[in-house]
């Protein structure tokens, strides 16, 4: 996805928000959009999933699945918690049961038939962070996703940006908690006067690809310990039966392809 050119501004005659904003993002990269409260962050979010429209200029590329988290999900509507995430499953085209997984993960389960006015605004934020993942995204922007949220889920924030970028998805999120150490090989970009600052990409890492093949039911436990390890998790596969040597591991460079 690449902004080319953008221009924006609230009003006609209103100052510019964000000038002259260049910059791509790489499918399974996450950004970090850093900078002062008031520099733009929200609006350059908005701009990305496609919430407003630029000025000038125009977004070019912008995936066809987009998960949008506003920084406050809005709670005002005539839904409860499971309700609302059903409702939005089915416009997509999916059967309810679909957030069932996001409800027991985001610990929704005891507020799935509280009306959604009546929830906190963490559990609030949760519920817009399931809806945004129902299907999986190929943009998933969180404006401050950790606002309000309990310390477990903001332990989940970190692995769900892991699980749409090792999916080839892209993410873009903006911090004021000082917690973006907590999201591996994140670049960071810095709004300032109304500019955009993009940090370099990093040089490519001196490293090989490692296939491992674990049962089905230890797959998750093994991608959680190589991820606290400190290695990056390129996907999961299926393998057929045939195709698994343990006898004779394969190890291929990532650089230039060749086995051992």
């Amino acid at each position: 996805m690449r902004f080319d050119d953008v221009w924006f501004r609230y009003a006609r005659r209103a100052p510019w928000t964000l000038h002259e904003v260049g910059a791509t993002i790489d499918p399974g990269r996450t950004i970090v959009v850093l900078g002062r409260n008031g520099a733009g962050k929200s609006t350059l979010l908005q701009l990305a999933a496609g919430v407003l429209r630029p000025t000038r200029g125009v977004v070019r590329d912008r995936p066809a699945v987009v998960g949008w988290v506003p920084e406050r999900f809005p709670a005002t509507q005539p839904f409860t918690t499971f309700g609302y995430l059903s409702a939005m499953a089915e416009i997509r085209g999916l059967p309810s049961a679909t957030a069932d997984p996001w409800i027991e993960r985001l610990g929704l389960t005891p507020h799935a038939d509280t009306p959604l006015a009546e929830l906190s605004k963490g559990t609030a934020q949760k519920v817009g962070l399931a809806q945004a993942l129902l299907t999986p995204p190929g943009l998933l922007v969180l404006d401050e996703p950790w606002e309000g949220l309990d310390a477990p889920s903001r332990e989940l924030i970190p692995q769900i940006v892991a699980e749409v970028t090792a999916a080839g998805g892209t993410v873009l999120v903006s911090d004021h908690r000082g917690e973006i150490a907590n999201l591996p090989d994140a670049l960071h970009w810095t709004i300032a006067d109304g500019t955009l600052h993009v940090e370099p990409a990093p040089p490519a890492a001196d490293e090989v690809v490692i296939e491992v093949a674990v049962p089905r039911p230890d797959a998750a436990a093994a991608v959680d310990r190589l991820r606290a390890a400190g290695h990056r998790v390129l996907g999961v596969r299926e393998i057929s039966p045939a195709a698994v040597r343990p006898e004779h591991p394969t190890i291929v460079s990532e650089q230039t392809g060749e086995q051992w």
